[in-house]
């Protein structure tokens, strides 16, 4: 399938989860992050979910980073530029949603691309060579080409893999891992 036929698909379906399905598969993602060899790095770049598109809640992920004292990175993004500016998540960051109903911070202590060892992505879709599908704007594959090369990319979805996405571009930086509900997959 296409990007675009993909983008429309997982919409829907997620359209179609309720607010105690999210919290109870985002939860179950969370508990499958538990178990995976990541947990030996320093700082972690962590959306922030935009609840109305029912993405994955990182609450849970972000009570473990809490828990195991992680450095914990959350970014703006610049609609007009399609740069993301990267901050330290603290007690004192004041969280603000933006026009397009995403949580960002408002200001605080800015941190390097180069010092984000692990990134979990948002996504809409993903296939089994680790090609993602987001929203079609490129700010993620922008910030993980800038990201270091060893940066730890893990996709986090409510669904399976597809078996292809057919028009991949050379610019779609892929996954490393992307946790579902059932199934790591280690690319």
């Amino acid at each position: 399938m296409t990007k675009k036929e993909l983008r429309q698909k997982y919409k829907a379906l997620r359209k179609q989860l309720t607010d105690y399905e999210v919290e109870e598969y985002s939860l179950e993602i969370a508990n499958q992050l538990i178990h995976l060899d990541i947990w030996n790095r320093n700082f972690y770049h962590l959306f922030l979910p935009i609840e109305s598109q029912h993405e994955v809640d990182t609450e849970f992920i972000l009570q473990v980073l809490a828990g195991k004292d992680k450095d914990v990175v959350v970014s703006k993004s610049d609609f007009e530029t399609r740069e993301m500016t990267h901050f330290l998540l603290t007690d004192n960051t004041k969280i603000k949603k933006n026009e397009y109903d995403i949580p960002e911070p408002v200001d605080g202590l800015e941190v390097p691309v180069s010092k984000i060892d692990v990134v979990f992505v948002p996504l809409l879709a993903y296939d089994v060579n680790g090609n993602r599908v987001g929203y079609g704007k490129g700010f993620y594959d922008k910030f993980l080409s800038e990201c270091q090369p060893n940066v730890l990319k893990i996709g986090l979805s409510f669904f399976e893999a597809e078996e292809l996405i057919s028009d991949v571009l050379p610019t779609d930086i892929q996954l490393d891992i992307c946790v579902s509900l059932t199934t790591v997959y280690n690319f």
